[in-house]
């Protein structure tokens, strides 16, 4: 309203001529249209998505985790560091040692998976993979070339699900005085069928020397004396 030559505005006194003051909006008003204006996806194209920010979290956690211990261990951060290389060489010495796993513990060691086959075809497929390089392939097929051979003369029983391991001993009872490379046997065609490691061509010629040999050995029927 105009009063003489003043213009009031609310409680505001302007002198003649000067400017209008802006509109004003309450805050909460003001609060919520902020808060609607930068909700608008515009807004948020370059925000890390939902694995980054989870990603973030993780090192922050490790981060973190590092900090406690470097304040409680000796020697601070080179402390935590030596910690941290034992760790991963144990961790190296153990993967190098056991190789990967393959398969679960009830299954390794079977030495038959397929249907039945002679000593003779199992030792023809082992020369073909071992002509061709395929030295893994070639000490399984003369394993089982060898369990067969002794399945066949009658020193072991048939048996379906008999693991490598379970033949040397049986094997053993017959044959004392292989007893160690029939267990050298077994051991190679499990750390190489289950074990996740490659043979070479050393040991399938040991495996090969192993079959031909026990071929011409004479069994001792009895067993061992007590």
């Amino acid at each position: 309203m105009r009063t003489g030559g003043l213009i009031v505005t609310g409680t505001t006194v302007l002198l003649p001529g000067a400017e209008t003051p802006p509109l004003t909006t309450p805050r909460d008003a003001a609060r919520e249209a902020a808060e609607r204006e930068l909700a608008k996806r515009a807004y948020h194209q370059d925000d890390p998505g939902l694995f980054e920010r989870a990603l973030d979290r993780f090192w922050e956690w490790i981060g973190g985790l590092l900090d406690s211990a470097s304040a409680s261990t000796p020697g601070g951060g080179y402390g935590v560091l030596a910690v941290v290389v034992l760790v991963v060489l144990l961790v190296a010495a153990l993967w190098w040692r056991l190789g990967t796993p393959r398969r679960t513990a009830t299954s390794a060691g079977i030495l038959f998976d397929d249907g039945l086959r002679s000593a003779a075809d199992h030792r023809t497929a082992a020369e073909a993979h071992a002509a061709a390089g395929r030295w893994t392939e070639a000490v399984q097929e003369r394993m089982r070339a060898l369990v067969r051979s002794l399945e066949e003369r009658t020193l072991l029983d048939p048996r379906p699900g008999r693991t490598a391991d379970e033949a040397a001993a049986e094997a053993a009872v017959s044959l004392p005085g292989h007893a160690d490379d029939l267990r050298a046997a077994a051991r190679t065609f499990d750390d190489v069928t289950y074990g996740g490691r490659t043979a070479d061509p050393d040991a399938y010629a040991r495996l090969r020397t192993l079959d031909l040999t026990l071929e011409r050995t004479k069994p001792l029927l009895t067993g061992p004396t007590a």
